[in-house]
C-alpha cells in the first residue's frame, strides 16, 4: 500500500457552497452576484465547512483560506468577496467565470488540471482516517487487506473521495459513501452507517473533538499540498500567484496558518 500511495502522490501535486455571501476577517466585501462581474473584485469560491481553512463564525466566513485570499486581494488593490457552495460546484463555478478563483483546501490532481490551472502550493494537508474507538480498523493497511469490504464515508469531490475510489472501491475492497459535507460523513460514522471516514486532518481533529467515541488513526492515508484554482489560461493566475509568493516570502501566510493551527 505504501508503495502504491507513493506512486499516487508522485502524480498528485496539491490544492477545496448554501449560496450565502459573507465577509472575512471583519473586512468590507462586495455582494458576490455583483462582484463576479466586476474586474476589480476578487471573488473566492469555497465550501465553508472545512475548519480551520474555511468555516462560519456567526455570519462570516473565516479561516486560513479566507484570510490568505483577503491578503492577496489587498496586495492586488482589489475588493474581495466570498461565495459559499458545495465543494464539487467550485470548479464549475471557476470555469464558467462565475467566480475569480476557487480556494477550499483544494489538492492539485491530474484530473482537476484538465479543467483548471493552479497556483503554487500555500499549505500542506494530510488525509486521515476517522474510526470509532472500538473499531476493527486499526491502521490504514487494514483498508487494503485482502478480502476487505469496508463502508467508507467521504465528502463528495474531495481528494478523500478520489483516493478511496481509485485505491479501494475500484479494487473491490470497499464501498464509498459520498456526502455533501464532511460533518454528514462523520454523523454517518457515529450512527454505524459507515465504518470510517477519510478526510483532511485539521477538520478531522475538530470532528473528533466534537463527537465522543471517535479517534483518528495514527497512520496517514495520504499527504498533499493545497493550491488555488483558476479558469484555464486566466491572466489572474499569474497576478494572484505573484501576490501569494510575496505573502509567503514576508511571512504573512505562515502567520495566518499559525493563527489557526497550533504547532503541536
Amino acid at each position: 500500500m505504501k508503495k502504491f500511495m507513493k506512486g499516487l502522490l508522485a502524480t498528485t501535486m496539491v490544492f477545496a457552497m448554501m449560496t450565502s455571501l459573507v465577509g472575512c476577517g471583519g473586512s468590507e466585501e462586495a455582494p458576490a452576484e455583483e462582484a463576479a462581474g466586476t474586474e476589480n473584485t476578487l471573488v473566492m469560491a469555497t465550501n465553508a465547512a472545512f475548519p480551520p481553512y474555511e468555516y462560519y463564525e456567526g455570519e462570516e466566513i473565516v479561516g486560513i483560506d479566507a484570510e490568505i485570499a483577503k491578503a492577496i486581494a489587498d496586495k492586488l488593490g482589489m475588493d474581495f468577496a466570498i461565495e459559499d457552495m458545495e465543494f464539487d460546484a467550485i470548479i464549475p463555478a471557476v470555469t464558467s467565470g462565475k467566480v475569480s478563483m476557487g480556494m477550499a483546501g483544494m489538492t492539485v490532481t491530474e484530473e482537476r488540471m484538465q479543467s483548471v490551472d493552479f497556483s503554487d502550493s500555500y499549505a500542506k494537508g494530510v488525509q486521515v482516517v476517522i474510526v470509532k474507538e472500538d473499531s476493527a480498523i486499526t491502521s490504514v493497511d487494514d483498508l487494503f487487506a485482502e478480502g476487505a469490504s469496508h463502508m467508507i464515508g467521504v465528502q463528495t469531490g474531495t481528494t478523500g473521495d478520489l483516493y478511496t475510489t481509485w485505491d479501494l472501491e475500484d479494487a473491490g475492497l470497499a464501498k464509498v459513501e459520498r456526502f455533501n459535507k464532511g460533518a454528514d460523513a462523520v454523523l454517518a460514522l457515529t450512527q454505524d452507517k459507515v465504518d470510517c471516514v477519510v478526510i483532511d486532518n485539521e477538520p478531522a481533529k475538530e470532528f473528533v473533538a466534537a463527537n465522543e467515541g471517535l479517534k483518528i488513526l495514527e497512520t496517514a492515508y495520504a499527504e498533499e499540498d493545497y493550491a488555488i484554482c483558476f479558469a484555464k489560461d486566466s491572466e489572474l493566475t499569474a497576478q494572484v500567484n505573484g501576490a501569494l509568493q510575496e505573502l509567503i516570502a514576508d511571512g504573512t501566510v505562515q502567520a495566518i496558518i499559525d493563527k489557526y493551527i497550533s504547532a503541536e
